[in-house]
């Protein structure tokens, strides 16, 4: 038994003609598959279907042509993945031809003495018995431009040409609503890459101006660790390297990455952002590499993966230290040969983009237990910038705070200002969550504040409601790079001084002025006696927080504020 093109259908019997109200209800059966929201192959395969309710056809295809005229995907009736293979096989490539040439049907009363069949190989067409057969075929256009073709076969009998006419119109009619449906399907794939290259144009025009920190827009604050950011930013802009940005949470490491990319000469490329931690794995490879038309179900298009739309320009992926090891070996080789395929695909692509990785993970840490590869390590890592937490970054809390207030304002048509009592609020909290948190505290604070003065009592922390300071308090979950949180900090004359030998873990001093005061712990003591056993500690246990901590009788975490309190820096040996 010879392989049958798209299945055998089982034809109704022969009809002398198709009728004006068949043909109608063809039309609007066909136009209702066509609007559907399925996978283009499965509906073009329907179509197929239906028309041999209305035919007295055996077999159809429908081919759709890529813009050099080669066939890029062809379907049948009873279509599938597996099969696709088989109906590239058995197109007549000759009558293809034909008909994209011309631009008109091609009608062959039989297919078995025509020379655009000579030489093919007829066991997957027509009958099993050797009776000839006939085939119909008409253009898939866009405008004037033939996209597709449609080709049905049937037994051949003695209708006339006439009764062919009737046929060829019907299919002709179809053929207008396939290519109407391709051509929808081309423009919702080029008005989605065109969406978002204007989101990213959008998201950097949409930074303020006047926001900068040494010029650089989108960053805020002038402190010393800031300042010394940004002029490392300055000079790895100018050069190709990849950049790897680590830093806790919330430090702001996408806005620092765009600043990598304005102040590079690719600034008038375009700037192209992923979060790796948000995606699965085979979504995150559609997402990067594209995927073609087929490749999996869903893909009714071919779509461009963010390395292609950031060609010429920046990629930033977020979250690196996220993704599976099985993913980080596909990802190392678009690093080293600057080469990829699509999802699906078979040609290989090649890009210039300038890579910008960012990760909140201690990357050396996941490289020793296994769980990050080696390799692709010192591949991102070429040259990483720390990003400082919102804790060292000191002078900077307050235009931070007024720079979100602003854009409160401006969003919500407000005049809110902070007072000084307010300042006070913000100051004692040590922000484990760094400017993430604070832009939330300031959001939520300014939206249910009483006045246009923001005051202490607006905050939630004076309310026992600071949800924050309940996570942050006491965490013993590891920190990125080595660092701890710090503990929220309490004024000095909230209340008199405390021994330092009187602080246990097991029992807390407890600030009551300390904004969340239930659950902030602070080491709170006289400097001029508690610096010099602080520092005597340090020196007798060879400057180890650890050793230290377990000669006064305190934790690693209270040693490391301590420290910090009062400026004393860890000798390195």
């Amino acid at each position: 038994m010879g392989l049958e093109l798209g299945g055998s259908v089982s034809a109704p019997p022969p009809r002398a003609v198709v009728s004006g109200e068949t043909a109608l209800v063809g039309i609007y059966e066909i136009s209702k598959l066509l609007a559907s929201a399925n996978r283009l192959e499965n509906v073009l395969a329907g179509v197929l279907t239906l028309l041999s309710s209305f035919l007295d056809m055996r077999h159809g295809l429908i081919a759709i042509l890529d813009a050099k005229g080669a066939p890029e995907v062809v379907v049948g009736s009873g279509w599938s993945e597996g099969a696709a293979k088989v109906f590239f096989d058995r197109l007549p490539e000759r009558a293809v031809g034909q008909i994209v040439a011309t631009k008109m049907p091609v009608v062959i009363e039989d297919v078995s003495a025509s020379p655009l069949f000579e030489g093919t190989d007829l066991s997957g067409w027509g009958p099993e018995d050797g009776q000839s057969f006939s085939m119909i075929g008409v253009p898939i256009k866009d405008g004037d431009t033939v996209v597709g073709t449609l080709t049905v076969d049937r037994a051949r009998n003695h209708r006339s040409s006439v009764l062919f006419d009737h046929d060829v119109r019907f299919l002709t009619m179809i053929a207008n609503l396939v290519g109407q449906t391709l051509r929808l399907h081309k423009l919702i794939a080029r008005d989605r890459e065109r969406l978002m290259q204007e989101s990213a144009w959008r998201d950097k025009a949409a930074i303020p101006p006047e926001v900068k920190a040494e010029g650089l827009k989108g960053i805020v604050g002038d402190s010393p660790a800031v300042r010394a950011v940004v002029e490392k930013i300055r000079i790895v802009a100018k050069a190709k390297s990849t950049v790897l940005l680590r830093g806790e949470s919330g430090t702001g490491k996408e806005l620092f990455a765009a600043a990598i990319h304005d102040q590079s000469p690719r600034r008038n490329k375009p700037f192209v952002k992923l979060n790796c931690a948000a995606l699965p794995e085979s979504v995150l490879e559609s997402e990067l590499f594209g995927h073609e038309r087929g490749a999996f179900t869903g893909a009714a298009n071919m779509r461009k993966g963010r390395f292609e739309l950031a060609d010429g320009g920046t990629l930033f992926l977020d979250e690196i230290g996220e993704i599976t090891p099985a993913f980080q070996a596909k990802l190392l080789r678009v690093l080293q040969e600057g080469e990829f395929e699509r999802v699906g695909g078979a040609r290989t692509l090649k890009v210039d983009v300038r890579l910008v990785c960012a990760t909140n993970r201690n990357l050396e840490e996941a490289v020793q237990r296994g769980e990050f590869r080696a390799d692709l390590y010192y591949r991102i890592s070429v040259v990483p910038i720390f990003l400082p937490p919102l804790r060292d970054r000191k002078g900077d809390l307050e235009m931070l705070a007024n720079e979100f207030l602003r854009r409160f304002n401006t969003e919500q048509g407000g005049k809110l200002r902070l007072s000084d009592s307010a300042m006070v609020v913000l100051n004692e909290c040590g922000f484990p969550g760094n400017i993430r948190e604070l832009e939330n505290c300031i959001y939520r604070t300014a939206t249910l504040a009483h006045g246009d003065i923001i005051v202490d009592k607006d905050f939630s922390c004076r309310k026992d409601g600071c949800l924050s300071s309940i996570l942050w308090s006491g965490s013993s979950s590891k920190w990125p790079l080595g660092t701890t949180p710090l503990p929220i900090v309490a004024p000095q004359a909230a209340r008199p001084p405390v021994p330092l030998e009187s602080i246990a873990p097991a029992a807390p001093v407890v600030g009551e002025a300390c904004p969340g005061a239930e659950n902030c712990t602070v080491i709170e003591k006289d400097p001029r006696t508690d610096y010099e056993k602080l520092v005597d500690a340090m020196e007798r246990a060879g400057w180890v927080k650890a050793k230290a901590a377990r000669l006064l009788g305190l934790t690693p975490r209270q040693i490391g504020y301590a420290l910090q309190k009062h400026g004393i820096e860890v000798k390195k040996f």
